[in-house]
């Protein structure tokens, strides 16, 4: 397990990547390494295998249970991030010694919502950010002060950084001849992770 990694357990659609685009930031901004299922190319590989395996390897998680609503094809529910929060919490739990220092951040939309459907969770801390990036940016870096009780700015100085990289973004893109709305997971987290060395808060 490395003390570094951050599992992000999210929504992947188009509608939801301003959050998620601003959650990868905020965690290597903090010094740490956000993972994510996307990352893996092998087609071969089962993806609640890639679950275990980020799991296993991550310290710290990320665990975004906004998308509860029913799906409009479908009329059903998404049951995915709360899948992989019962698995990150069965880790810590019964995973030994090392997996017992896991901590995770859960996040939602709206205030007190998940206790409609996911009572079980109520004594955790739980932060609603809105769908607003900035709100996304103040609680990851609360959160892993708190749970690293390492020195970091304030988040009104990540959130400024983040406005900042955004609209350096298609610059740095273009280094690397890529195009800023079509960014993969590796892309999107190697462009950040370049753009935060050269740009460093600390010495």
């Amino acid at each position: 397990m490395d003390n570094r990694n951050t599992f992000i357990n999210c929504p992947f659609d188009s509608n939801y990547r301003p959050v998620r685009d601003a959650l990868v930031f905020a965690v290597h901004d903090c010094g740490y390494v956000a993972r994510s299922a996307l990352e893996y190319g092998d087609s071969s590989q089962v993806r609640i295998d890639r679950i275990y395996q980020l799991i296993r390897e991550s310290r710290f998680a990320i665990h975004d249970l906004s998308r509860t609503q029913l799906d409009s094809s479908s009329q059903l529910p998404r049951f995915n991030m709360p899948l992989e929060l019962g698995i990150f919490l069965g880790a810590k739990h019964f995973g030994g010694r090392d997996h017992q220092q896991k901590a995770c951040l859960v996040l939602i939309k709206k205030p007190y919502a998940y206790q409609k459907y996911l009572s079980d969770i109520s004594g955790q801390d739980v932060e609603a950010h809105n769908n607003a990036q900035g709100r996304a940016i103040a609680a990851v870096r609360d959160w892993l002060r708190g749970v690293s009780k390492v020195q970091m700015p304030g988040p009104e100085e990540m959130i400024r950084r983040y406005r900042m990289f955004r609209r350096k973004l298609p610059e740095v893109c273009q280094k690397w001849k890529l195009r800023p709305d079509r960014l993969s997971w590796n892309d999107y987290a190697s462009v950040a992770g370049e753009w935060l060395q050269l740009n460093r808060w600390f010495d």
